[in-house]
């Protein structure tokens, strides 16, 4: 029987695709209840950047280190401003602070060296390329965010037990402003263009520097509790954001451990199963199967051919369907078997 096994080249398929109604994008509608669902909604509110989204191979990679250069300049900008502030007010705790936001900032780094390895050419030893180094860059950065709330939740704790008064109120507020307006901008933007080149790694930067932002906002809540006579209010704000960036980061973890897992979104799978069955000749699907690698899919699908159908305009159709239905295709393979061939079988 007549196999269709068909390599695409990376700019192939980015000419006009016609996307319907039911194309949502690359990431999980699913969202959880309760109060991750709330915390969920806050530090990644969902959106249709999908829409939006971009399907080419290189103009995808360009635009996640286009994302990672200017969050990066601005979180370097923001650092030196909040130096100039701890210079004007001889805070040691803002000093520590803007050394944190500087380290936050480098995160940065891993991921753009993952983004350009992505974009080197397969081997006969890397046969998939290195778009995984994408993922492993992910999972550096929840490490980070995990570290980033275990060392506030120790600074918390540490100085409930040890109290310690607090200097210069009003430049300890105007550097927390400054924190949570940058990390806040960064984290809008790389979230966006993660979501719209399918990028979970970049996402969860985008969610690191979300959660920094709160952070310096919980300096700025602390210093005006401070100001209206609670001087506990610092430490316990700070142990509130370090819980909810504890509960955040559950599901961060699953995400990017199901990337590393070969998971995937069953709304894709739907959806490249729904693309396969509108193709004439398709009499039943056998198999479809997907994975990402790093912020690109691929996969295969096995269909049963309707009697009469020929094989290789059958294949070539259902490849053409998939790519119009799935954005952030590089690679998708259909075999097509007869019925004969299957009932052989069985």
């Amino acid at each position: 029987m007549t196999t269709g096994n068909h390599a695409h080249d990376e700019g192939r398929h980015h000419a006009g695709h016609g996307h319907g109604a039911h194309d949502h994008g690359a990431h999980d509608h699913s969202h959880p209840g309760g109060l991750r669902g709330v915390l969920h909604e806050l530090f990644l509110p969902h959106s249709h950047d999908a829409a939006d989204s971009i399907d080419d191979a290189m103009e995808a990679h360009s635009a996640g280190i286009r994302a990672l250069k200017i969050s990066l300049v601005i979180l370097l900008a923001t650092t030196v401003l909040q130096a100039v502030v701890v210079a004007f007010s001889g805070s040691v705790a803002l000093l520590a602070d803007t050394v944190h936001n500087l380290s936050d900032a480098l995160t940065a780094v891993p991921l753009w060296i993952a983004f350009v390895l992505g974009r080197r050419a397969s081997s006969r030893r890397y046969t998939y390329g290195l778009g995984r180094a994408e993922d492993l860059a992910g999972l550096f950065i929840v490490f980070v965010v995990a570290l980033s709330a275990v060392v506030a939740a120790w600074q918390a704790i540490d100085r409930i037990l040890h109290p310690q008064p607090l200097d210069n109120l009003g430049w300890v507020i105007a550097a927390g402003v400054i924190g949570f307006a940058g990390n806040e901008a960064v984290a809008m933007y790389r979230i966006r263009v993660g979501k719209r080149i399918g990028s979970a790694a970049l996402v969860t930067d985008g969610v690191h520097a979300r959660t920094d932002g709160f952070t310096s906002l919980a300096v700025v809540l602390g210093g005006i509790g401070v100001l209206f006579g609670f001087p506990l209010a610092d430490p316990l704000v700070g142990l509130i954001i370090a819980a909810a960036i504890f509960v955040l980061l559950i599901g961060t973890v699953r995400s990017v451990g199901r990337r590393l897992l070969d998971g995937v979104e069953p709304e894709l799978v739907d959806r490249a199963e729904h693309a396969v069955e509108q193709v004439d000749g398709v009499e039943r699907i056998g198999r479809v199967r997907l994975r990402w690698v790093g912020h690109r899919l691929q996969g295969d699908a096995i269909v049963i051919a309707a009697p009469g159908t020929d094989a290789s305009l059958l294949a070539t159709a259902a490849e053409s369907s998939i790519r119009s239905h799935l954005r952030n295709v590089d690679d998708f393979t259909v075999t097509v078997r007869s019925t004969m061939d299957v009932g052989g079988r069985e």
